[in-house]
C-alpha cells in the first residue's frame, strides 16, 4: 500500500473513531469522556487529511507539517484526557493549550523546517510520553473495594494499556532506527518503509483504540447496572441480594482463616406510628435519616444492608466481641440523640439492636443472622431502645462460646 493510500485510510480511521464515540455518547448517559475520544478521532482525521491535501496542493512549507503534527499530538492527548475524565480526574486540556504554541513555534526553527527526520525525532518523545501517561493512569487507577470487581476492571483496561505501551515502543524503536541510519533522506510523504510504517501503526492504533474505549465505557455501564441491582434506592445501602454474595464470601474466608464475623441488626422502634402520624413521606425521610446517622457510626466497620422496611443489618468482620457491642451501643445512642427535623417539627426516634457472632458449629452465615434477629427481638421485648447480644443477653444452646464466656 502506497503512502498516500495509507494516509487516506488513517483519515477514514479517525473519522470512524470520532463517529463511533459520538454515537456512543448520544446512546449512553452522556459520558463526557466519549466526547474527548470523539475529538481525538477528529484530530487524527484532520492530521491525515492535512497530509493528504498537502500532497496534491501546494501549501505553506511551515503550515502543513505544523498543523498536521499538532493535530496528531492532540489526537493522542485527547485519548489521555478522556481516560483521565473517565477516572474522575481532571482531563488537563490546559496542558495541551500550553503545548500547542510550543509545537507550532518549533516548526519555525530552520532545522525543523528543513528535515522530516528532525521533526520526527523532535516530536516522538512527546507522543511517547503521552502514551506512557495514558497507560500509567489506567494501571494506577484507585483499587475497587471488592477484589473480584477490581480484577474485572483491570481486564477491561488491559487492551488500552497494552495498546498505548506497544505504540510507544514502536515509536521509540522506529525513531531510533532512523536516527542511527546513515545518509537517509526522508521526504514529506516518502516511501521509506520506516517512515510509511508510521501511518500503518497509526491506523492500527486508531482501530484498536476505538474498540478499547468502547470496552471501557460498556464495562463501566455494566458495573453501574450491577451496583443498581445490589443497592437499595431509598438509602443507598446494599440490599438482600448483595447480602447473600458478600456474606457468603466473608463466611468462607472466615472459615479458612479462623477470623471472626458478627452481625449487627437493628430496626426503628414504633415505625408504624411515625407513618401514621406524619405520613409515608416523613416515614421515608426517617429511614434515610436513621441510615445516614448509623453510617457515621458503623460505615467504617463493615458492609451496610437494608433488609426491608425499617430493618437493617451490618456485617462486621475481624473485630472483637467487645468492640462490636461498643459500636452497637454508639449506633443506638446516636440515633436517639439525633431527631429528624420534618415540617418544622422534631421527630424523635430510637432503634433496637441485636448482635451475634460466628459460632464454631455454624454451617452457613444465615445462622449468625438468625441469632442476631433473635437478639433484636429480645431487645424489642425488653423495652426497646437497647442493645441485646446473643450469648450474653440472650443465651441458647448454639450461642458462641465467646459471648457465653462474657455472660458468665
Amino acid at each position: 500500500m502506497d503512502s498516500f493510500t495509507l494516509v487516506l485510510a488513517c483519515a477514514l480511521g479517525g473519522m470512524i473513531m470520532a463517529g463511533s464515540m459520538g454515537m456512543l455518547y448520544l446512546a449512553s448517559a452522556r459520558r463526557v469522556c466519549l466526547s474527548d475520544w470523539a475529538l481525538a478521532g477528529l484530530c487524527f482525521a484532520g492530521s491525515s487529511v492535512m497530509a493528504a491535501f498537502a500532497t496534491r496542493h501546494a501549501l505553506h512549507p511551515v503550515l502543513a507539517p505544523a498543523a498536521g503534527n499538532l493535530l496528531y499530538i492532540a489526537g493522542h492527548y485527547g485519548i489521555l484526557a478522556g481516560l483521565r475524565r473517565h477516572l474522575n480526574l481532571n482531563p488537563r486540556w490546559d496542558v495541551l493549550a500550553w503545548l500547542a504554541p510550543a509545537v507550532l513555534a518549533a516548526h519555525l526553527l530552520p532545522a525543523v523546517q528543513a528535515s522530516v527526520l528532525n521533526r520526527l525525532l523532535l516530536f516522538t518523545p512527546l507522543v511517547a510520553a503521552i502514551n506512557l501517561s495514558a497507560a500509567r493512569v489506567l494501571w494506577r487507577r484507585p483499587a475497587d473495594s471488592r477484589e473480584a470487581q477490581a480484577r474485572q476492571t483491570r481486564l477491561a483496561y488491559l487492551p488500552m494499556i497494552v495498546l498505548q505501551l506497544l505504540f510507544m515502543l514502536q515509536l521509540v524503536l522506529r525513531a531510533s532506527c532512523l536516527a542511527v541510519r546513515e545518509n537517509i533522506q526522508l521526504t514529506f510523504m516518502g516511501s521509506e518503509f520506516l517512515q510509511t510504517s508510521g501511518s500503518l501503526f497509526a491506523l492500527v492504533f486508531m482501530s484498536v483504540a476505538t474498540t478499547s474505549c468502547a470496552l471501557i465505557v460498556t464495562h463501566e455501564q455494566a458495573l453501574a447496572l450491577r451496583r443498581a441491582s445490589l443497592t437499595d434506592m431509598l438509602t443507598g445501602w446494599l440490599n438482600r441480594r448483595a447480602l447473600h454474595d458478600i456474606a457468603t464470601g466473608e463466611f468462607r474466608r472466615s472459615r479458612r482463616a479462623g477470623t471472626a464475623i458478627h452481625f449487627i441488626t437493628f430496626d426503628i422502634d414504633h415505625f408504624k406510628s411515625i407513618n401514621d402520624r406524619h405520613g409515608h413521606g416523613v416515614g421515608d425521610a426517617a429511614i434515610r435519616h436513621v441510615t445516614a446517622v448509623s453510617a457515621r457510626v458503623v460505615g467504617g466497620c463493615g458492609a451496610l444492608f437494608r433488609m426491608g422496611g425499617e430493618e437493617f443489618a451490618v456485617l462486621v468482620a475481624d473485630s472483637r466481641p467487645a468492640d462490636v457491642r461498643s459500636v452497637a451501643e454508639r449506633l443506638r445512642e446516636m440515633v436517639a440523640a439525633s431527631p429528624l427535623q420534618a415540617d418544622g417539627h422534631a421527630v424523635h426516634m430510637t432503634v433496637s439492636v441485636g448482635v451475634a457472632a460466628l459460632g464454631a458449629d455454624d454451617a452457613r452465615w444465615e445462622d449468625i443472622l438468625r441469632r442476631a434477629d433473635e437478639a433484636l427481638y429480645h431487645a424489642k421485648q425488653n423495652g426497646r431502645n437497647r442493645v441485646s447480644v446473643h450469648g450474653l443477653d440472650v443465651c441458647g444452646k448454639d450461642s458462641p462460646a465467646r459471648f457465653q464466656a462474657m455472660a458468665t
